[in-house]
């Protein structure tokens, strides 16, 4: 029965819309049927429904490796490899009802052929029902004119969430990687986070998936880690679906998925009418999975680019030799909608075996097997190459019509039949029982191959039995997934949490860390296995504690903080030690920002804003205290009852920090007269024969606020500052911290004061008739030497004349200013009002 005559519907639409539930019922009201679906898993829990509807005796199941098939079967679920289109005609068996799961699957490179031959060829005598997505619409019309298309909407609404980290993802959930490695990672971060996490891949056998499975399903654990298996078809409570990458490894490359494929992943999330979400993973760094806004509305919507071809393979071979079978499977179809299928594994094999002359030759029966051996699966994923070195082998004992070796066979069997070692040598072992497990199942391969069968099947289920208790003990944590379902059903109330005098943190009896200031550090000798759910705990309660220390550092008094302040480092607000904000540029040189450190987002949000307010205050009332002068030197320069020479005086100051050479300021200087000399005395400005300067700010506090202001304005680290009261600093003094108050002479630093002092002296006694102008005494306790003196004395403008000094006026040469300038909106509107 190839081709029945009954009718044919196409069931189309999204996941989540019931087309493998109404093709099960559809099935069970006909007299029989069979159903092929992508994957063993998905065959396997349709069995188990059909079986609790109908009966054991009623059912078959037919995969790869695994042959249930009573006498009395009229229900067959296979998958599609397994059906047994080509031969029904020949064994007799016909069927009134015939189903085709994920028939987009055609376009698969490696399995498409295989979906596409029993698209147009598999055929229910009474009905046949074609499973897939709306893209196969256009190919449906063309390929199969006579078939309904019958279109089915989602049950319940699929959305994007966005990011979430694996911290934060939600219950039931399910994240969905594309390596096996990368499963066994997130599953194991899972377990430290959240208690652990059922993993189910395509490569597991039924018995362990479904354990696993059963674990997620009766709320054991809430997480789910699994590749894209879960994809086609395995229905679980499953509300969100996380991308751990958008990229996989299709067998010949690294490729972004589809949109069809993302689509057909984030659709397990969501059941009938209960509402699904999708996003990514934030597992940081610059390779982060991301949706393109294209996909995440296609995939919202289910509006996905039509389908133009499917992978076609001839199913009409010629076995009258080795080397025509090879060019009837490369036969192509002719029809521009059915694409040649790229080179399969089994036609990979055959090809490398058939490189030997003898094996090319072959014909008949001996082709006929031949072929049939290169269909055993490469379930180990060895390649091509490796896997036709066991093909060989197989063939050998069966190319003439004779059997396998039995003690070949047991030999190979015991190998794998070890249940000792981690998860990868049980799985991988597993894979290597499924070979034997497909050849047991072949009649005409084994003499006795039912108890082949029976010996594989063992086997398996003890490796699968191994396997589940190794992925539970690795990746869950019973009493861990316990406590956060306790927390998430009572509040952070259920676990004690408490703060030490010393900040020792503690959940119950557990030291989990220690709280210092506002930052939180864990404790290294907490339990692994328990550290991340008392951490949560802990930080649930600990919002509570930092909102209280927080509030009494608002209500507190200004002996709290400190300016933190050291050398190379940025400048910052202290509390015990403790760095709460970092000041950042502002309005002006003595308005800086305040910037909340990290550790302080942990507090409520109004809290937060009523400790930066009063960081913002206690800094206002540190420079007014400290630089005050500087601050009535910034508001004069904008005060219109000053001149324009004194306000343009006093914005260039004030925005170099109270401090520039006399020549810096030549030009408003010039224009002062008596009365714009007397306000800048007001202002306590002292215009000497070097620099004008504000005496107050060399003062040792007054120098540090001054320094960390204009280091925070200029972003730069905090410079070295000299001594309290250092008079003279070598010349190997940081120049920045030395430049905010001092005056290069010579070889060493001198104080501008004292510079300022000797400069006063020496025009003192110029203006008195002459003598010495040098001050020996203060020059010698300074401990300045005659170069230091010289050059003193010429920017003074002195020039030695023998033993003597004679005045020649200060050098023209313009010297650059002390201090780095920036002139602000203040000196800029002063300076024009100053030319004009």
């Amino acid at each position: 029965m190839a081709n029945g005559d009954g009718a044919v519907r196409a069931i189309l639409g999204p996941t989540n819309t019931g087309k493998t539930h109404l093709a099960i019922e559809r099935m069970c009201a006909h007299s029989s049927g069979v159903m092929g679906f992508p994957l063993r898993l998905l065959a396997r829990e349709v069995y188990d429904r059909v079986v609790r509807m109908k009966g054991e005796a009623s059912v078959a199941l037919i995969t790869g490796e695994e042959r249930i098939t009573p006498p009395t079967a009229r229900y067959w679920l296979c998958t599609v490899e397994s059906m047994p289109v080509p031969n029904w005609q020949d064994e007799g068996q016909d069927f009134a009802f015939c189903a085709i799961d994920e028939a987009q699957l055609g376009t698969d490179p490696e399995r498409g052929h295989v979906f596409t031959d029993r698209l147009l060829r598999a055929r229910g005598r009474e009905e046949t029902l074609i499973l897939g997505a709306d893209t196969l619409r256009p190919l449906i019309r063309t390929l199969i004119p006579e078939a309904e298309i019958v279109t089915r909407p989602r049950f319940s609404t699929l959305r994007y969430a966005g990011s979430v980290k694996l911290s934060r993802l939600p219950p039931r959930s399910a994240v969905v990687a594309f390596s096996a490695e990368q499963v066994y990672a997130l599953a194991e971060m899972l377990r430290r986070f959240k208690g652990g996490a059922a993993v189910v891949m395509g490569a597991l056998s039924p018995a362990t998936r479904n354990a696993q499975v059963a674990m997620f399903q009766r709320g054991e654990v809430d997480y789910l880690v699994a590749t894209d298996a879960i994809g086609m078809g395995l229905n679980m409570d499953v509300s969100h679906v996380a991308f751990a990458g958008l990229e996989k490894f299709d067998g010949r490359r690294d490729r972004r998925l589809t949109i069809p494929e993302m689509a057909q992943i984030a659709g397990r999330a969501g059941r009938h009418q209960r509402d699904g979400s999708f996003g990514t993973l934030g597992l940081g760094g610059d390779n982060a999975a991301a949706f393109s806004d294209e996909e995440v509305l296609a995939i919202e919507e289910h509006r996905f680019r039509p389908l133009d071809h499917l992978y076609w393979r001839n199913s009409d071979l010629d076995f009258s030799d080795v080397r025509a079978l090879i060019a009837s499977l490369e036969e192509k179809s002719g029809d521009p909608l059915l694409r040649a299928a790229p080179l399969s594994i089994d036609l990979a094999v055959l090809k490398a075996i058939a490189e030997d002359p003898a094996v090319a030759a072959m014909r008949g029966k001996q082709a006929r097997r031949l072929w049939a051996a290169c269909g055993l699966p490469d379930f180990r994923k060895v390649g091509p190459m490796h896997h036709a070195r066991m093909v060989r082998r197989v063939f050998s004992y069966i190319g003439e019509g004779g059997h396998i070796a039995a003690d070949w066979f047991a030999a190979e069997v015991a190998r794998l039949d070890n249940v000792q070692g981690d998860i990868e040598a049980l799985a991988d072992r597993l894979a290597g029982v499924r070979s034997w497990a497909y050849i047991a199942h072949r009649s005409d391969w084994l003499k006795e191959p039912a108890r082949w069968a029976e010996r594989t099947r063992a086997v398996e289920g003890r490796l699968s039995d191994a396997l589940h208790s190794a992925l539970t003990q690795r990746f869950v944590d019973r009493r861990t997934a316990v406590l956060v379902r306790d927390i998430g059903a009572r509040g952070a109330d259920a676990l004690p949490v408490t703060v030490a005098a010393d900040g020792e943190v503690s959940v119950g009896p557990e030291p989990i860390g220690h709280l210092a200031g506002f930052d939180f550090t864990v404790d290294p000798t907490a339990r692994l296995a328990d550290k991340r759910l008392l951490l949560a705990a802990a930080e649930r309660r600990l919002g509570e504690e930092l909102d209280r220390r927080a509030k009494e550092l608002a209500d507190g008094d200004d002996t709290l903080f400190t300016l933190a302040a050291e050398p190379g480092q940025p400048v910052a607000i202290g509390w015990n030690g403790h760095i709460l904000a970092r000041l950042a540029p502002g309005r002006s040189l003595t308005e800086p920002a305040v910037r909340t450190a990290r550790a302080l987002d942990r507090l409520s949000a109004p809290v937060r804003a009523a400790l930066r307010a009063r960081l913002e205050r206690w800094v206002e009332a540190q420079v007014a205290r400290h630089l005050g002068e500087l601050v009535r030197l910034g508001r004069a320069s904008s005060d219109p009852q000053h001149r324009p020479a004194v306000r343009a005086l006093t914005a260039m100051l004030a925005d170099a920090g109270g401090l520039l050479p006399r020549k810096a300021l030549a030009a408003p200087i010039g224009q002062l007269d008596k009365d714009d000399r007397a306000a800048l005395y007001r202002l306590h400005v002292r215009l000497g024969a070097l620099d004008a300067f504000l005496p107050t700010l060399l003062k040792p506090e007054a120098q540090r606020w001054r320094a960390a202001l204009m280091t925070v304005r200029g972003n730069q680290p905090m410079p070295s500052l000299p001594p309290p009261g250092a008079a003279t600093l070598p010349a190997s003094a940081d120049r920045h911290g030395a430049a905010l108050a001092y005056r290069r002479v010579g070889e060493i630093w001198l104080r501008i004061d004292l510079a300022d002092r000797l400069a006063a002296y020496a025009h003192r006694i110029r203006a008195a008739g002459g003598g010495e102008v040098v001050d020996r005494q203060l020059a010698t306790s300074l401990g300045l030497d005659e170069p230091a003196i010289a050059r003193l004395m010429a920017d003074v403008g002195f020039q030695p004349k023998g033993e003597a000094w004679s005045w020649r006026g200060q050098r023209r040469r313009q010297e650059r200013p002390v201090a780095a300038h920036k002139p602000g909106n203040a000196f800029a509107a002063a300076l024009a009002d100053l030319k004009r």
